[in-house]
């Protein structure tokens, strides 16, 4: 219990307690959200994103499996009539799932045996243990489209289950994001592969919690893939962004 109340401690302060964080995340969302527009929030944590979505305009659907973290969101966000919270986890099937919680790091709770087995090897998970949690209801992206709209941005961040959640979208995204990481790269590399099976995209990316894209010019699929090959274990991670491209 004690490692629980410390780990989502530890979060609030990351994501709310630096200063200026909360401005820089709105100055660089404005490129992809509109005003009036819906946004979701896949693996919502503690918020962040809400908060930076709603002071660009938008009405955001959150979604978050960790039964006390969604506590945190309704908290912070219940009375906003323009924030939808949802207890679920997303895959490529409608079902149920099981969490394997990291208490005093539950940013890296997944639903991914196969993504520990191979983050272990990473440095920066040294001392990092998981625990098998609660089992949450599981939807899927599609679903959510078909329940509120196509949204003009999606962020994935479910450690190491961003692919699988892709496998259960039919419907071409505008724009969205997903992490990257050295140790587990396959999983990248699939997304990018099940988005160039729904449509013509460009990428860019940002690294670490840079919120800045690193490239001027937006690249292809070949481009965003060779970027992923070269990563380095030193890199760190970081969230790839893909745009669905509008020929002329």
């Amino acid at each position: 219990m004690k490692d629980k109340h410390w780990g989502m401690a530890r979060s609030l302060w990351m994501y709310y307690g630096i200063p200026f964080r909360g401005a820089r995340l709105s100055r660089f969302y404005a490129e992809f959200i509109p005003p009036g527009s819906l946004c979701f929030d896949i693996g919502a944590h503690v918020g962040s994103r809400i908060r930076a979505w709603r002071k660009l305009g938008a009405s955001v659907v959150a979604v978050e499996p960790q039964i006390d973290f969604v506590g945190v969101l309704e908290k912070l966000y219940g009375g906003d009539s323009n924030v939808t919270v949802i207890h679920a986890a997303l895959g490529a099937a409608a079902g149920e799932a099981t969490l394997m919680v990291s208490e005093r790091t539950p940013t890296v709770t997944t639903l991914s045996q196969e993504w520990i087995d191979e983050v272990r090897r990473d440095p920066s998970f040294r001392g990092v243990n998981w625990d098998s949690g609660d089992t949450v209801p599981m939807t899927t992206l599609q679903s959510l489209i078909d329940s509120y709209g196509v949204p003009a941005f999606v962020k994935l961040d479910v450690e190491g289950y961003e692919a699988n959640v892709l496998r259960g979208l039919a419907t071409p995204l505008p724009c969205l994001s997903f992490e990257y990481l050295p140790a587990v790269r396959h999983v990248a590399l699939e997304c990018v592969d099940r988005l160039t099976e729904l449509g013509d995209y460009r990428y860019n990316w940002s690294t670490g919690e840079s919120h800045r894209l690193e490239r001027a010019q937006w690249c292809d699929g070949h481009a965003v893939r060779g970027f992923i090959h070269d990563l380095s274990t030193p890199a760190g991670s970081g969230d790839i962004y893909a745009r669905l491209h509008c020929s002329a």
